[in-house]
Order: structure tokens, then sequence, then C-alpha cells
């Protein structure tokens, strides 16, 4: 029998957690919640949709697990407010791991994280609570991802590399072995990382620039 389970959201994040633990976990959706002030609709996906100010009435952690589908916003910080605030109310928080991720760290990854298909989860890597990991990343092994961080598509993270909190990391980014990324660090996109990163620091790759050449004069194409 198949556990019940209440998503914080209502936006694309939480229709693609709703997606996801539909069809690729023992996991049952039963409704959705969000603050009181941002219902503008009865239901979502077809479920009902409740204030996160009533949620236990509605339904009470003893029979519901919960998950915060939230994005990065202000570094994090609301996806954040919302993990801490369910555990408050006495909720367990589920995490989505795709049966189509390659995850060889003995499932060292903790409460509310969000793992889509084809990551690679090298050996000896720790993940910590509230973590995203978008489609197609590289994490190597013995690297440690700390709480409420969210890395985007086709990141590689080599081995031994230490990520802080609420840090973002675009998508395509590279992160060389051994290096410490502080806490609540922006890596943009395309970016390429050889050393440490301060905490609180943004790192931007470079913006690929129109050639002065227009395309109908290129040959061969």
């Amino acid at each position: 029998m198949k556990k019940r389970l209440v998503i914080f959201g209502s936006s694309d994040v939480a229709q693609l957690a709703h997606y996801y633990f539909s069809v690729d976990s023992n996991y049952e959706v039963v409704a959705f919640t969000v603050d009181a002030c941002y219902i503008k609709a009865p239901d979502f996906c077809g479920l009902p949709i409740v204030a996160f100010e009533d949620v236990i009435n509605a339904y009470p952690p003893e029979n519901n697990d919960f998950f915060v589908a939230l994005g990065y916003s202000k570094l994090n910080a609301i996806r954040k407010e919302k993990f801490l605030a369910a555990k408050e109310k006495g909720y367990k928080l589920a995490s989505f791991i795709s049966s189509r991720a390659t995850v060889l760290n003995d499932r060292k990854i903790g409460e509310n994280c969000f793992i889509f298909e084809d990551n690679t989860i090298q050996p000896f890597v720790t993940i910590g609570n509230n973590v995203t990991l978008w489609s197609g990343n590289h994490i190597g092994h013995h690297s440690v991802i700390n709480d409420h961080t969210f890395i985007a598509s086709h990141v590689v993270v080599s081995g031994g590399v230490e990520i802080g909190e609420q840090c973002f990391v675009g998508v395509n980014a590279t992160l060389r072995d051994r290096i410490k990324i502080g806490d609540k660090c922006v890596v943009g996109a395309g970016a390429l990382l050889l050393s440490d990163a301060a905490p609180e620091g943004v790192y931007i790759g470079t913006v690929t620039e129109r050639s002065k050449v227009p395309s109908t004069r290129l040959r061969g194409i």
C-alpha cells in the first residue's frame, strides 16, 4: 500500500513533483498546500489545495508525509523556511530519488531531496537535507553537498568537492576536484571553478557574444 504525501507548492516544480512521485515512488499524492494568501483555486493537478496554516487538521502528520516543492528563489531561503516549518508541524519529509539515477553512495541522502533522472552520484558522496539535483549531473566521489542547495542540469562536480548551504549552481558549470564552495554562493551557467569560492560569492561564466559575421555569410551551413 502506498504512503500518503502532501506537496507544498502550486507551481511548475510542484506539478513536476506530483508527476515524479506518482509514476516512480511508493507514494500517493493526496493534496497540495500553500500559504492561504496564495490559494487561487480549490484544486491543483486534480487534487485539493489547502491552506498551509490548516494543513495538519486536514492531513495530519500521523497519516501523511510531506514534500516541499519549491525552486531556488531568494537563494533557496523560501524552500528552507517551508522545510523547517513542515518539520515543526511534525511531518516526515519525503525525498524523491529517480529510479533512473545512478546512486552509489549507500543512499546517504537527506530529507526533502529532489533527485531527477540521469544523475550520477558516485561512492562516498554525502547529500544533505532539502537538496535539488536537476537532471543529468555528475557528483564525484567523496563530495559533500550541504543543506538547502540547488544544482541545475549537467553540472560536473569533481571528486572531493564541498558545496555549502543555500548555494545555487547553474547548468553546465564545472567544479574541479577538492575545492570548497562557501555558503550562499551562486555559480553561474557554464562557469569553471578551479579554486575555492568565498561565501556569498557570485561566479559568472563567460557569455558568448554574437559574431560580426552574419549567418548568411557562413559556408557549409
